[in-house]
């Protein structure tokens, strides 16, 4: 079980590494770029994700349901048939179904499980901030700085740091690094970022996988039951090792 084959990917940004100059009122330059995402309570998208996890590339479309609350359902769908994976969390259960083999994994961490599935391990509430534009799901500015280039810098209390460009007048996100992560932000029209591209610091997960947004609605009420998943009777359980294992990074 895994997401298929991509394209080949695009190098690198290259990010500030300069300690940069005092960035006047960085506390209104961080509100307003992140005016759109601090709203999102819940969101529902489409993903198309495409990239590498280990020594496998990846191609698959993903339904995906998320809540500032730490819940997410997430939906690996298939050309025809069943959905490849269902994944379902909440703040207290974490349950994995794959229809097609007729495996479930329960009680895991839910950035577990993703991490196992695709090779990014996010949590609901993590996952939900990247998408959005806000990085971090707790996004309090402590720092702005000045780079060369037309680079600007924005540290948050939770670690993460927004790089931001300018277009016109007006400051933009255009990358980011939080624990573990680089991220880069493709924006268009409106108020969320058309791509997301993930890539790890470590070299040795070689993990550079890119999320294509799209059907983005926010802010609408999701059902509990979106959060559950109806596990047939024969469905055999299996262990976070096993998912891993037949995963993207399992063969590293």
């Amino acid at each position: 079980m895994t997401l298929l084959l991509a394209a080949c990917a695009h190098p690198r940004l290259v990010l500030p590494a300069d300690a940069g100059a005092s960035l006047p009122d960085f506390h209104r330059i961080h509100a307003d770029v992140t005016s759109s995402c601090a709203g999102v309570r819940t969101m529902t998208v489409e993903l198309g994700l495409s990239g590498r996890a280990g020594r496998r590339r990846l191609r698959g479309r993903v339904v995906a349901g998320l809540s500032r609350d730490s819940s997410m359902r997430l939906e690996g769908v298939a050309p025809f048939g069943p959905p490849v994976f269902i994944l379902a969390a909440t703040a207290q259960t974490t349950v994995l179904l794959l229809p097609r083999d007729a495996r479930v994994l329960r009680g895991t961490r839910a950035e577990d499980v993703l991490g196992a599935l695709t090779g990014v391990a996010l949590s609901p509430a993590d996952l939900l901030a990247v998408l959005t534009g806000c990085v971090a799901p707790s996004s309090e500015a402590v720092r702005g700085r000045l780079h060369g280039n037309g680079w600007a810098s924005v540290d948050l209390a939770t670690g993460a740091t927004l790089y931001l460009q300018k277009r016109g007048n007006l400051w933009h996100l255009r990358a980011a690094r939080r624990a573990g992560w680089q991220i880069e932000y493709q924006f268009e029209a409106g108020a969320f970022p058309r791509s997301v591209r993930l890539q790890a610091d470590d070299d040795a997960l070689s993990v550079d996988v890119t999320a294509t947004l799209s059907q983005v609605e926010t802010n609408v009420d999701l059902d509990a039951n979106a959060f559950a998943v109806a596990v047939p009777t024969d469905a055999v359980p299996m262990t976070l090792e096993e998912l891993r294992r037949s995963g993207p990074l399992g063969d590293r």
